[in-house]
């Protein structure tokens, strides 16, 4: 039942909507080709008869996967809750029926099919080095694996999901979050330094070890038959299985929960002070004139801190800000002024992708704005004001913290002011991607979830973001590959790249401004959900 209701729903979404359909095919032909690239990766080694690489692809290669599977959508691409069991709250449908249905439902899907097909290569490799036996073992694992992903993305996200409703359980939530996806840090650190010692004999004891977590211990299951330790399979599959049904089990208590609610303790409402209007206005913006340019702005402040889908972008952009220029220029031992200059781009274009949506987190809200006949540059006008707020002090720290791990504090104004130049050119390309190409998001309390097919426009929509944002951008990097770590250079890249970045900004709003004022009506349609 519910595997027919999502391919209805599915079918009814792409109903009239050619782009969705655009989008599902793009999504169908990158899912293809990473199921063909992971099936020759995990494939080849038992093919070249290699037990020794097998191993190490089997145990790296099923532990990322499976770590792919419980961070990628909490830090990017999002979960597709065409079926949110929240819908199903007022029919009398048992626990267990809900769980198996929605999890049956979600392993039909690209991802999950995607990754059935790449994993594949496992049970060929294995047959190559073990036999039928090998292989009939390294298929039972391949199914067990899938549970295991499906099963921990979902009670991860749905786990969050419900802490996300309590005001007081946010902040930490959002920590854990942060926490989560920054594992995925250390781990390419460790595998990247790894791989430069070329010593790969070093890394079976480890890939051993991950073979014996419920991170890979399904994925290593015919390469021990191979190797002569039959005994292992029943104690991993074993492993496995208890794994699967404790995330389910989460999983469950997490889905009664968010159907439920939660119960507010809070204590009686106190008497607001200067008047309710007041009360709206940041601390902070009290010396600004009471307008609508004021209002706007503080509105926007207010949801960038309490939506929780707002804010689960800025922790991606604070974890992912942090890492990628670590890891390419500390890890990968670049360390020239152009280098930097390149990394930091990337990191400000990052920033200012966030924002490639902003009309989707409004939703149906933006009518309010339509029917009161907000000008767009207006308009745009506060909304890049309000998150600059909090997306600026990042990006001074993200500067400051560079240049000290660098050993260079000198070049803290060549980093500034790269950041502030990507910034400020992503916020005028995704103005326009903002206005041109919204989607809406799904009418839940749960910061993770997308409709259908809009996980495929969501990475589009960022991959196009910050390739525009860096094109835009490019006068910095040719400065810095020019001027190279010239004393004037260094000081002048600050100040330089913030009058960059202000006056691309600064245009874009003056363009994206006129559009807005031509597409509202288009605007409010697509940003609103279909029931």
């Amino acid at each position: 039942m519910f595997v027919r209701l999502k391919l209805r729903m599915t079918a009814n979404n792409f109903r009239g909507q050619p782009w969705r359909i655009a989008l599902f095919l793009v999504g169908v032909f990158f899912g293809l080709w990473w199921a063909a690239s992971g099936f020759l990766l995990f494939a080849v080694p038992g093919l070249a008869g290699s037990e020794q690489a097998a191993l190490l692809v089997a145990g790296f290669g099923g532990g990322a996967l499976t770590l792919g599977w419980v961070l990628l959508p909490l830090v990017f691409f999002g979960v597709d809750e065409t079926l949110d069991p929240a819908r199903f709250a007022l029919l009398p449908l048992r626990r267990r029926t809900l769980v198996t249905g929605t999890l049956a439902a979600a392993l039909l899907g690209i991802p999950a099919l995607a990754t059935l097909a790449s994993t594949a290569g496992l049970v060929l490799s294995a047959g190559a080095l073990g036999g039928w036996t090998a292989a009939v073992a390294q298929a039972v694992g391949v199914a067990a694996g899938l549970f295991l992903c499906v099963a921990a993305s979902r009670a991860l996200t749905s786990a969050f999901a419900t802490m996300l409703r309590s005001r007081r359980m946010r902040d930490l939530a959002a920590i854990a979050l942060a926490g989560l996806a920054a594992l995925l840090g250390p781990l390419q650190i460790g595998l990247i330094t790894a791989a430069e010692t070329a010593d790969w004999d070093r890394l079976v004891g480890p890939a051993r070890v991950v073979g014996w977590t419920p991170l890979a211990a399904a994925y290593t299951l015919g390469f021990d038959v191979a190797a002569g330790r039959g005994w292992a399979v029943p104690l991993k599959l074993a492993l496995t299985l208890a794994a699967t049904a404790a995330l389910l089990w989460w999983w469950s208590w997490s889905l009664e929960a968010a159907m439920v609610g939660s119960v507010t303790t809070a204590g009686p409402a106190k008497a607001a002070r200067g008047g309710a209007v007041d009360q709206l206005v940041p601390l902070g913006m009290r010396w600004m004139a009471k307008n609508r340019y004021a209002a706007l702005v503080a509105r926007e402040i207010r949801y960038w801190w309490r939506d929780v889908r707002r804010r689960a972008g800025l922790i991606t952009f604070l974890v992912v800000g942090l890492f990628l220029p670590v890891m390419i220029n500390i890890v990968g031992n670049a360390r020239s002024p152009d280098t930097v200059s390149i990394s930091m781009i990337f990191v400000g274009a990052l920033a200012a992708v966030t924002l490639a949506n902003q009309f989707g987190y409004d939703g149906t809200a933006y009518g309010a704005n339509v029917v009161a006949g907000v000008p767009g540059r207006l308009e745009l006008r506060a909304r890049v004001a309000a998150f600059t707020v909090y997306a600026g002090p990042l990006l001074v720290i993200a500067a400051v913290a560079m240049s000290l791990l660098l050993g260079e504090p000198t070049w803290v104004g060549l980093l500034l002011g790269t950041l502030a130049a990507a910034y400020g050119a992503g916020l005028a390309a995704n103005l326009f991607v903002s206005i041109l190409a919204a989607y809406a998001l799904p009418e839940t309390s749960n910061p993770f979830t997308i409709n259908t097919g809009a996980g495929v426009a969501k990475s589009l929509l960022s991959l196009v973001s910050m390739l525009g944002s860096a094109a835009v951008a490019v006068p910095m990097v040719v400065a810095a590959a020019l001027l190279g770590d010239a004393p004037a250079w260094l000081w002048l890249a600050g100040p330089a790249g913030v009058g960059y970045g202000l006056g691309a900004a600064t245009l874009g709003v003056y363009l994206a401004g006129d559009l807005l004022d031509r597409r509202m009506p288009e605007l409010l349609a697509a940003v609103t959900p279909r029931r």
